[in-house]
């Protein structure tokens, strides 16, 4: 299977931005702005993770192709729901061009939303849509059907009995990116034969997942299989697992290095890989269309491929031929 331009890209900032140590967005001063320039404010649900920082690479890199400056926010964690609001309405303060927001509680973030559009500042929505008819666009990956997709590949793959039960870890209740990705999942293994063990919230967080994960071994929950709705959850089951000494294949979702190392090393079985450098970008090309009055789509589905490890040799291959490309470049 050929991966994508904007999925190698994706790897290849997730791999640079962990090879050079980087943190989170250090946003611009007001001083440090350059006149004249469209600003875009970005508030993504965190930056501690390679996921979200890949998106800001992607945002970050939209902004130098356009000529705009952005910055790129988010809490200390997914569930810092209340932190997130206030950075948006910071950015409406500080009158911003454009807002590209992943929220992590749609419903909450709906008056923040609002106060935008009184500002006559265009909102695009980021990985996570909600159901606020003034939004501009949403650009992300479908996720009812990436869902879908993994359910069959793991009731096609993974799994070879009717009525196998599977584990599902799940970020943050209410969240409707996770919603939709287990709903899709749920849907897919139900229409195989295959049953839901039990469906555990995790954050998104890798250690939280380790530790939901002994506490299920512990209580004996019988399941044959793990699907994790990101991947810092995936590989926070997979230790715990190799920890118990237990041989049960985990499915993760995003794809990222540490993602494409485990399944490369036979501990990870796959992932469905989402193109986070691709939202980043497309979101931040469209905030600056629609400053601009310009016409936006209003859907932008960046795409998702299942890896694995029949296909995940030659993706870190072409991603190291792009990291090297890239390297000698900076």
């Amino acid at each position: 299977m050929k991966k994508s331009l904007f999925l190698l890209m994706a790897l290849v900032l997730m791999v640079t931005l962990v090879v050079a140590g980087c943190g989170g967005s250090q946003p611009q001063s007001d001083a440090q702005k350059t006149p004249g320039k469209m600003r875009i404010g970005v508030i993504v649900k965190a930056l501690n993770g390679d996921y979200w920082k890949t998106v800001e690479a992607g945002a970050k890199a939209a902004g130098e192709k356009y000529g705009a400056d952005v910055t790129v926010l988010g809490p200390s964690a997914e569930t810092n729901v209340t932190e997130q609001i206030s950075m948006i309405e910071d950015q409406i303060t500080k009158k911003v061009n454009a807002l590209v927001v992943a929220p992590s509680q749609p419903p909450s973030a709906i008056p923040a939303f609002n106060k935008a559009k009184a500002a006559k500042i265009p909102v695009i929505l980021l990985d996570t849509d909600a159901k606020w008819d003034d939004k501009v666009s949403f650009v992300g990956t479908g996720n009812y059907n990436a869902g879908k997709l993994g359910g069959e590949y793991l009731a096609k793959n993974l799994v070879h009995k009717k009525g196998a039960k599977v584990l599902i870890l799940r970020g943050a209740l209410g969240d409707p990116t996770h919603d939709e990705r287990a709903n899709g999942f749920i849907e897919a293994i139900k229409a195989a034969g295959l049953e839901v063990a039990a469906v555990q919230p995790a954050n998104s967080e890798r250690a939280m997942a380790v530790t939901v994960m002994e506490n299920v071994l512990q209580s004996q929950l019988p399941f044959d299989a793990v699907f994790c709705t990101n991947e810092e959850m995936a590989l926070g089951a997979v230790k715990a697992l190799e920890t118990a000494g237990k041989n049960i294949p985990v499915l993760g979702f995003d794809g990222s290095p540490d993602t494409l190392a485990s399944i490369a090393a036979g501990q990870l079985n796959a992932t469905i890989a989402q193109s986070p450098f691709n939202m980043g970008f497309k979101s931040v090309e469209a905030a600056i269309k629609a400053a601009k009055g310009e016409k936006v789509d209003k859907r932008i589905d960046t795409g998702t491929e299942i890896v694995n490890k029949d296909n995940v040799k030659q993706v870190q291959e072409e991603v190291k031929k792009l990291v090297d490309k890239y390297t000698s470049n900076s």
